[in-house]
């Protein structure tokens, strides 16, 4: 009796999330659909008639600038989720031992969790633009001559502005997620590491880190799956040409020419095909790294 009312339950559950799970799934892969079917050619609304067809693919990897976009957009969603995720190991750890002032340290970090992207743009813009605060205060101090003389950090391919905006949101993400992980964790293998006269670096190398790996994994697949797919950050704070795949999309779905549009959708396309496997490859890498450890 114990097991079917916990076997029906279990249907309850299921039943439960079917509304939710089935309006995501349609509005996803619905629109993924019609991007797909624009991709080739099937847009009458544009006037476009000419499915299937891959002119669209064609013309984009046999232009210079698409590579240059898809090479920027792996930087800026690779190299803040790894320095973010360097800096949350540390932050973590720090936050898992007590100090003094432990307490406002656990809510501050979490701040900018609930502040929207745009209000770090906005930050970033007034603190470290050309006539920005930085720059008075710098020209105040007479380190520059003019506030214009300030390094211009802003609207370049290095992204700097981008890079700032994505650490100063996501390293708390990232934190909270590897914190969460670390007051679950015993803490026997570390004490057992250190009375057989291990140190401190090679426990937190080989015993601690080897225990964080899950949530390393989960946290920084969705940071960078985040990134990838990023718009308004890079297209306010990005270099004018080239930029991210998503902003040159827009681009050209913002043409006048609505011929273009489709081409427009083809990028959108690579870029939910190219993110998928991105994330199937280290998923991938993550489960045989498992194995081989005994764990799967």
């Amino acid at each position: 009796m114990v097991h079917h009312k916990g076997h029906g339950r279990g249907w309850g559950r299921l039943i439960g999330l079917l509304p939710a799970v089935s309006l995501l799934t349609v509005l996803f892969l619905g629109a993924l659909g019609f991007s797909v079917a624009q991709s080739l050619g099937y847009a009458p609304q544009y006037g476009v008639m000419s499915f299937p067809t891959n002119i669209y693919y064609v013309s984009l990897f046999k232009d210079p600038g698409f590579w240059q976009s898809l090479g920027l957009t792996f930087y800026y969603a690779i190299t803040p989720t790894l320095i973010g995720l360097m800096i949350s190991i540390g932050l973590s750890l720090l936050l898992a031992h007590k100090f003094p002032g432990k307490g406002a340290a656990l809510f501050i970090y979490k701040i900018p969790m609930v502040v929207p992207y745009l209000v770090g743009v906005a930050l970033v813009l007034i603190l470290f633009a050309n006539g920005g605060i930085f720059a008075r205060i710098l020209f105040a101090l007479d380190i520059i001559d003019r506030p214009s003389d300030f390094p211009r950090l802003l609207q370049t391919a290095e992204g700097w502005g981008i890079m700032l905006v994505y650490l100063w949101k996501q390293v708390p993400f990232m934190t909270v997620v590897l914190y969460a992980h670390l007051l679950v964790l015993s803490r026997e293998p570390e004490e057992s590491a250190l009375l057989l006269g291990a140190n401190r670096v090679q426990i937190l190398w080989h015993v601690t880190l080897p225990r964080l790996i899950p949530a390393i994994v989960s946290s920084s697949l969705i940071v960078f799956a985040f990134n990838f797919g990023a718009f308004e950050v890079p297209y306010i704070l990005g270099a004018g040409y080239p930029n991210t795949l998503t902003v040159e999309a827009w681009r050209l779905f913002d043409d006048p020419d609505y011929t273009n549009r489709p081409k427009a959708m083809a990028i959108v396309t690579l870029v939910s095909v190219i993110s998928g496997l991105c994330l199937l490859v280290y998923l991938s890498l993550y489960r045989a790294y498992e194995r081989k450890r005994g764990r799967v």
